[in-house]
């Protein structure tokens, strides 16, 4: 598996991310199959959150691994917390803290390698997230520190007070939910595509060291559906199909590979719980398409370039 730094980290990560969000709808061997068929890919990066089936993804990982000390240190694990499900979004030091000791627990792990901070809470001190963050790694309980869903303002406000560097921003980015990517392309111009909507989130993580973690990098609108196949994205299909023969890969791994391509050096975090498209999306590391290929997809998406 190619790997790249996450952000300022220096740690060494796989370039695809396993997410673990849905392991609580398979059976146990499902999942035990799963898990193993990405450490043999050399896919050892899992991604979590304390909401995810309200903990119980974190449990059923930690069981199906067969967590132990030795085993502890072959693999990566990253974790969010921040969401109070139907309540609220809470960044206190308290919660972050509470949520953090959760997840060790259930994960049957003493520390975290990365812990982002889950959707924007609109009551955010930072001085009080300093603090967590600060006890969290003097204890040695984790060991880098991001964000998830943020704009530039949000991440320099934090950034101001921490002292750990923000190594990740985890955020929705695929090839059908690509607004961060085409507004570059529309600068001081008038069309609607030309609107800002997250302050200019790709450039400035590129100029920070901050690693996009693409989210949900199949789906179009938010969790509408899957573009791959889909009789909506005639052309885009018809695109990836083509690209996908040439390569002799499936449409999966090229749709990831259209992340791949993109300079910021992207880790894209999947979602399936099925072992044989993990596979199919491992493959994208592999392909390197012609800068012509990419922007073929990209048209072929519906976009328009000026």
């Amino acid at each position: 598996m190619r790997k790249i730094n996450l952000g300022k980290s220096g740690l060494p990560v796989p370039t695809i991310a396993v997410g673990c969000m849905r392991i609580n709808t398979i059976e146990k061997k499902e999942a035990e199959g799963l898990v193993k068929t990405a450490l043999d890919l050399g896919a050892n990066f899992f991604d979590h959150a304390d909401v995810y089936g309200n903990g119980v993804c974190e449990s059923i990982f930690a069981d199906v691994i067969g967590m132990n000390s030795s085993l502890r240190e072959k693999i990566l694990i990253q974790s969010k917390c921040g969401i109070v499900p139907g309540k609220m979004f809470d960044f206190s030091r308290e919660h972050i803290l509470e949520s953090v000791e959760g997840s060790l627990k259930r994960l049957k792990t003493d520390y975290l390698d990365v812990l982002l901070l889950h959707r924007p809470d609109g009551l955010v001190e930072p001085e009080e997230v300093a603090e967590a963050f600060g006890a969290l790694h003097a204890a040695g309980k984790v060991r880098y520190f991001g964000v998830s869903n943020q704009n530039p303002r949000q991440i320099q406000l934090l950034q101001k007070f921490l002292r750990q560097p923000i190594v990740a921003n985890q955020l929705q980015l695929s090839i059908t939910n690509a607004s961060m990517i085409t507004a570059g392309f529309h600068v001081n111009m008038s069309d609607d595509t030309a609107v800002g909507r997250d302050g200019g989130i790709l450039d400035f993580c590129r100029l920070e060291d901050i690693t996009i973690q693409p989210w949900s990098p199949f789906q179009y609108g938010f969790f509408e559906g899957v573009f791959l196949g889909s009789p909506k994205f005639p052309k885009l299909n018809e695109k990836i199909n083509e690209i996908a023969k040439k390569y002799a890969v499936s449409p999966t791994a090229i749709a990831l590979a259209w992340l791949l391509r993109h300079p910021a050096r992207f880790q894209p975090v999947t979602g399936t719980m099925k072992a044989e498209r993990l596979k199919e999306c491992v493959k994208a590391a592999e392909i390197t398409l012609s800068r012509e290929e990419w922007y073929e997809i990209f048209l072929a998406a519906g976009y328009v370039l000026p």
